[in-house]
C-alpha cells in the first residue's frame, strides 16, 4: 500500500476529515451571523471532534481486544489521547457558557456509544434516532457553540439558523445510511431500513428543499445564497449517486468533506 494512501485512511478513520467539516461548518456560522471568527473555539471544535468521534468509534473495540489491537488502531488512539490534551488547554480559553453548551453535546455523544437504559441499550441502538442524534450533536457544535461564544442573545435568526443546520445534517447523513444499510441490524429503523433506499432519496431532497427555503429566508440578496445553492446541488447529487454499493471513500471522503466545499464557496462568493 502506498504511503499516500496509507495517509488517507489515517486521515479518514483518525476523524480528522470529520472534524474539519464539523469546524467548518462552526466557521459558516460566525459568516452567516456576521459575529468575528473565534479561532480558539474553532480550534476547540476541531479537538473535542476527534476526541468524541474516535471515542464512539473505538471506545468498544479498545475494550473487547485491548491486548490484540493492531498497529493502526493503537497509533489513531495515541494521536486521540494528544488531541485531548490539547483539548484541554483549548478548554482552558472557552467561556462558561461554551463550556455549559459543550457538557450538554457531550452527554448526548457518551451516551451515544455507552449503553444506560436497563437493557443496556445506547442512543445509537435506540430505533430511528440514531440521525438525528447527529445532527442535534452537530447543529448544537456549529451553531450554539459560536453564538453563545460570542455571547450573542438568542433570536428567531439563531433558531432558523440551528433549524437550517438541523436539516443539512441529516440530509448529509443519508449515504451513510444508504451505505450501511446492508450492515445495520434491523431493529435500528434507520431511514432506508424504514422505507427503502429511493424513498430515503426523495426524504433527502425535501430536507434540501426545505434547507434552501430557510435560506432564502434570511438572505438579504440573492448573491449570499449563491454557495447554499451550490452546496445543495452538490450534496442532492451525492444522495442521488449514493448506493449500497458506493465506492469505500465515496460518503467517508466525499460527502463528508462537503462542509469543506461550502465554506470554500463562502469564500470564494
Amino acid at each position: 500500500m502506498s504511503k499516500l494512501k496509507k495517509t488517507l485512511i489515517f486521515y479518514i478513520n483518525s476523524s480528522i476529515h470529520v472534524a474539519f467539516a464539523i469546524a467548518a461548518l462552526a466557521w459558516i456560522s460566525f459568516l452567516e451571523l456576521n459575529i468575528p471568527v473565534d479561532f480558539t473555539i474553532l480550534c476547540f471544535i476541531f479537538l473535542s471532534s476527534i476526541t468524541g468521534y474516535n471515542f464512539v468509534k473505538y471506545a468498544g473495540i479498545a475494550k473487547l481486544h485491548h491486548q490484540s489491537l493492531t498497529k493502526n488502531l493503537r497509533i489513531i488512539q495515541l494521536f486521540s489521547f494528544a488531541c485531548f490534551l490539547v483539548l484541554i488547554y483549548f478548554s482552558s480559553l472557552q467561556t462558561l457558557d461554551v463550556i455549559w453548551v459543550t457538557s450538554i453535546l457531550g452527554i448526548f455523544t457518551f451516551f451515544y456509544t455507552v449503553p444506560f437504559l436497563p437493557d443496556r441499550t445506547n442512543l445509537r441502538s435506540l430505533r430511528s434516532l440514531k440521525i438525528f442524534v447527529i445532527a442535534l450533536v452537530w447543529a448544537g457544535t456549529t451553531v450554539l457553540l459560536p453564538v453563545v461564544n460570542f455571547q450573542e442573545v438568542f433570536n428567531s435568526e439563531i433558531v432558523l439558523l440551528f433549524l437550517q443546520r438541523f436539516l443539512f445534517v441529516v440530509a448529509l447523513t443519508i449515504p451513510f445510511e444508504i451505505r450501511d444499510v446492508v450492515f445495520d441490524r434491523a431493529n435500528l429503523g434507520t431511514l432506508p431500513q424504514l422505507t427503502g433506499t429511493e424513498q430515503s432519496k426523495k426524504i433527502g431532497y425535501v430536507l434540501l428543499f426545505l434547507f434552501l427555503g430557510i435560506d432564502f429566508f434570511l438572505a438579504d440578496n440573492f448573491i449570499s445564497t449563491i454557495p447554499e445553492i451550490l452546496t445543495v446541488i452538490i450534496l442532492a447529487v451525492s444522495i442521488y449517486k449514493s448506493s449500497t454499493s458506493q465506492n469505500r471513500y465515496f460518503s467517508a471522503f466525499w460527502v463528508e468533506g462537503i462542509p469543506l466545499l461550502w465554506l470554500f464557496f463562502e469564500f470564494l462568493l
